[in-house]
């Protein structure tokens, strides 16, 4: 590698660590031969479920070229979410996967890394790139992990030796040529089988495999019809999201607090019980959730999984 991509790569890391992303490593945009297999097996078992979303774009998946015409480079980038305090303090209350607590970090982030891509292009000139936060079909943990930020834990999900897993992702996919990191090929959960052992849906059919048509997360949040009778009594009070696989994950004893504060709880929603859950409001919803991820479920969604934990 030259000395200007080196360069590149020392600009991009300072500017991303001043804008509070806790880590960021570099891979080179290429084509995901090992991924195209793997994600072709897993669509063609239905583990998308009625997210037909995943299914489309096989090509794009795969390959960075066709996100960003030209794409040389993939930057990666962590942002944490652990909250303080965990909500509720009472755990037979209702609960809420802790990447919700806040403001929805689609927008959060994504103005980081439109402010991201601006500081560089001041800094190093003009170029060609896109952000990416979720929103579009980008393998993100394949990304992470090739550019050195952790490894796929057994849950399938990234896992960083400093910090766990409750984090965000997101990518830039830049047509600028900057030095990459060495992957991470080291598999750090070894015998550890707890993320399986801990799933009350089995969604985890074996190290490393997900069936997302099983997942709580799944149930609560995107299967926007009834949730079939056969995973009654097994939500454990989820009513959106789930985290009990990164909440028995040995490497999550390692998360920090996060230092963002649009990412802090609405203060109605600190102090939210059963029976608010249970005579919540579509005025409550919208004012409590006007900002948060939650408003994915829709109140009706979020009726239909009070419900279905009630019934």
């Amino acid at each position: 590698m030259n000395n200007k991509a080196d360069q590149f790569a020392q600009i991009i890391k300072t500017q991303a660590k001043s804008l509070g992303f806790d880590f960021c490593g570099i891979a080179k945009a290429e084509f995901l031969e090992e991924e195209a297999p793997k994600l072709e097996a897993w669509l063609n078992k239905n583990y998308q479920g009625k997210m037909s979303y995943m299914a489309n774009h096989f090509d794009k998946r795969l390959d960075p070229t066709k996100l960003v015409d030209g794409a040389k480079t993939v930057i990666s980038l962590i942002y944490n979410y652990f909250p303080e305090k965990r909500l509720p303090e009472d755990s037979d209350d209702f609960k809420i996967a802790k990447y919700a607590y806040g403001q929805d970090y689609h927008y959060v982030i994504k103005e980081k890394l439109k402010i991201l891509l601006e500081n560089l292009k001041s800094e190093i000139g003009d170029f060609g790139g896109r952000a990416f936060v979720d929103s579009a079909p980008v393998m993100e943990r394949q990304w992470a992990q090739r550019s050195g930020l952790g490894w796929l834990g057994k849950n399938s999900l990234l896992l960083n030796r400093q910090m766990g897993s409750f984090f965000f992702l997101a990518e830039l996919i830049i047509d600028l040529e900057v030095t990459s990191d060495p992957p991470m090929v080291k598999d750090y959960c070894g015998t550890c089988t707890r993320c399986l052992d801990a799933c009350p849906t089995d969604a985890i059919v074996q190290p490393g495999l997900v069936d997302g048509s099983r997942c709580i997360s799944y149930f609560t949040i995107e299967l926007k019809e009834e949730i079939p009778q056969e995973v009654k009594g097994k939500f454990e009070n989820w009513v959106f999201g789930c985290d009990i696989c990164q909440d028995v994950c040995p490497w999550n004893r390692f998360s920090q607090a996060h230092k963002e504060p649009k990412f802090d709880p609405h203060p109605e929603l600190r102090d939210f019980n059963q029976k608010d859950w249970n005579e919540i409001t579509e005025e409550t919803f919208n004012k409590v959730f006007s900002k948060s991820a939650i408003k994915r479920t829709k109140f009706g969604g979020l009726l239909r999984n009070l419900r279905f934990i009630q019934q």
